[in-house]
């Protein structure tokens, strides 16, 4: 299948299919087609993932699966940060065609998004927290080196690996508080055997 971002009407879309990248460093990237996929981005990717746009013109919503890695948004490595910026870029309809554009992106826990918004646009909670990537300008052979990764998955993978991993973090959760109410009854006995030999 290809993998081109069409405009599409609420009554078009069928909110299944989304692309996947992989960048040259083996990180994960996708995006939806269109606007109303990029509300069920938001909806189901986690929070310490990365989104990416393009400042102040229309572009594709780009995430960069840094969830889960132990990185933090001030460690992507510049390889693919370099790429996640292109493709944002050449899924723009006028950033595109622009000389140069500036490149916004933020953890996805920092987006913002109620009713009273437009399909497919977000805000922040914090502006201070949206970094910035000025002057990109078009690669073609990165843009064409990344678009060669592309597959499709559907919008019920993308639920399906949150749901993974929030099971994963129940369990961690809980298994911590197990552990430390075992620690915290291992230390009473100590200090009541401690008291005893008083």
């Amino acid at each position: 299948p290809t993998c081109s971002v069409f405009l599409a009407t609420p009554q078009q879309h069928t909110h299944t299919k989304m692309f996947f990248y992989t960048t040259r460093d083996g990180w994960t990237v996708y995006m939806g087609r269109d606007k109303y996929e990029n509300d069920q981005l938001i909806a189901h990717s986690f929070g310490e993932d990365v989104w990416f746009h393009v400042d102040e013109v229309s572009s594709a919503h780009v995430y960069l699966r840094l969830g889960g890695s132990g990185l933090t948004i001030d460690e992507i490595p510049a390889r693919t940060l370099e790429e996640c910026v292109q493709l944002v870029k050449a899924h723009s309809i006028s950033g595109c065609k622009m000389p140069t554009v500036t490149v916004i992106y933020t953890y996805v826990s920092n987006l913002r998004k109620d009713q009273r918004m437009d399909v497919g646009t977000v805000g922040f909670h914090r502006e201070r927290d949206v970094h910035r990537v000025r002057n990109v300008r078009t690669d073609k052979a990165l843009v064409k080196a990344i678009e060669k990764t592309c597959t499709e998955r559907t919008l019920d993978d993308l639920k399906q690996d949150k749901a993974h991993r929030e099971r994963e973090a129940a369990q961690r959760a809980k298994a911590d508080a197990a552990r430390k109410r075992a620690e915290e009854a291992e230390a009473a006995r100590q200090a009541k055997e401690a008291a005893d030999l008083r």
